[in-house]
């Protein structure tokens, strides 16, 4: 085997074994989702450090809709600590006063980062990944915080055909995020080849990205609440008009 080839396959082998490391090393987050309620001054977010012999630096920041890193009107406290080996943190997301310079009537996007850093190798020519996890973060006013033994408010969530398209509209203050649609409920737990998830924007709307003709008289929605659960919904269409039936379906994250 050549020199060089023999420099590949090294790397390559180096480089799956740090992979399966570091998957395994992954400083973790409690949520998929965070909801900063309007009536609250900061929230608490459980970390942990997966691996049982290396401490790992845990690096929080936020990102506004655009994706652009902020420092007002959420900050994360501190943007930097060390978790020892099989140890679990927090890290506290706090509203600095320009908080209320935010819509009252809706909710606005963020994104709450956390990335690992694994501690420096003493081993040469060592290859090394922080990664990253990046999940979204809904400031909810008070003025519009939910109640949680109600009717989900994603059951106001209408469909309107728009010659082929199918359109969906939120006529709620919140952020609805749709992971599948299909012709029926027995089908609604399999994600369809033609759907790429959406999220309508308080008051918006938008195309599902899928054919009216695909989805027949009783489109099935499935969407992700607070918990990061994954309800079905169940539309009845009438000419170009679907709204939500009672008989919707919870399925497991």
């Amino acid at each position: 085997m050549k020199k060089n080839q023999q420099h590949y396959a090294m790397m390559c082998l180096l480089g799956g074994m740090l992979l399966s490391q570091v998957a395994q090393a992954a400083v973790s987050l409690d949520r998929t989702r965070v909801i900063f309620d309007g009536g609250q001054k900061s929230i608490s977010l459980n970390i942990s450090n997966n691996n049982k012999q290396l401490p790992y630096l845990a690096q929080g920041w936020i990102d506004d809709a655009e994706g652009k890193k902020i420092t007002s009107p959420l900050v994360v406290l501190p943007p930097v600590q060390r978790i020892e080996p099989g140890k679990s943190s927090q890290v506290k997301i706090e509203a600095l006063p320009a908080i209320n310079a935010l819509p009252q009537d809706r909710e606005s996007l963020f994104y709450f980062n956390l990335r690992e850093i694994p501690p420096k190798s003493d081993k040469p020519n060592t290859l090394q990944i922080a990664l990253q996890t990046r999940v979204k973060l809904f400031y909810r006013p008070k003025a519009i915080k939910a109640d949680k033994n109600g009717t989900p408010w994603q059951e106001k969530l209408t469909l309107q055909k728009v010659g082929e398209q199918m359109m969906v509209k939120n006529p709620t203050p919140y952020y609805v995020t749709i992971i599948n649609a299909a012709a029926n409920a027995s089908s609604a737990g399999e994600k369809g080849k033609e759907f790429a998830p959406v999220m309508i924007a308080p008051f918006g709307e938008m195309s599902l990205g899928m054919k009216a003709s695909a989805l027949g008289a009783k489109p099935v929605l499935t969407y992700i609440n607070d918990y990061g659960g994954r309800p079905a919904l169940t539309f009845q269409c009438q000419g170009n008009e679907c709204h939500v039936v009672a008989d919707s379906q919870s399925q497991n994250p």
